[in-house]
């Protein structure tokens, strides 16, 4: 579909030579600007298009997903703020289950080991991080600094998990117990 001005130039001007056909060109001028402007899209009826429909697709899929969606998401993990008491009194247990992937590793159950490590990991890193937070700020570049060190290996390991590489799996695991001890020392 090509696009035409409304008005183009050079075009010579007809004057109506009756009052009939002055009538009729300026209701035809009228009809063709309420067709415009019934065709224009604003920024906000666009937005609020896409808004409804979005919600409406959000609320189609809830309905036909069911429980399954609402259970792919771990909303634990976005709570506001975990205490420092909260956060000390949980990272040894944590930390143990993180450790206790060797039991899977060891069986070679590579897919039970990822999620294991990955759910470990993840409740370690946020208690990690809460009591990084409260150090003195002297300290936290050097825990911050064992923080990355720790979970880099964590990544390490899930990602040799993923290509089943034994000895890479072990010499991940090996690193990922040495960090913890290192950074548990300073923490705890």
């Amino acid at each position: 579909m090509a696009l035409v001005p409304l008005v183009q130039k050079n075009q010579p001007i007809n004057f109506p030579t009756s009052n009939y056909h002055l009538k009729n060109s300026i209701q035809s001028t009228r009809k063709t600007q309420i067709t415009l402007q019934s065709h224009m899209i604003t920024r906000r009826g666009a937005t609020t298009n896409i808004f409804v429909t979005s919600v409406s697709a959000l609320a189609m899929g809830a309905i036909i997903s069911g429980q399954e969606t609402a259970n792919a998401f771990d909303f634990r993990m976005t709570t506001p703020e975990q205490t420092l008491e909260e956060a000390e009194s949980r990272i040894k247990g944590h930390a143990q289950s993180l450790i206790q992937v060797k039991d899977l590793l060891e069986e070679e159950s590579w897919k039970a080991a990822q999620k294991e490590l990955r759910k470990s990991s993840a409740f370690l890193k946020q208690d990690i991080y809460t009591i990084i937070q409260a150090k003195p700020g002297s300290e936290r570049s050097e825990l911050r600094r064992l923080y990355s060190n720790l979970f880099n290996s964590v990544t390490r390991l899930d990602y040799a998990a993923r290509d089943k590489d034994v000895r890479l799996i072990w010499e991940c695991y090996d690193n990922v117990v040495v960090a913890l001890n290192n950074i548990l020392s300073r923490l705890v």
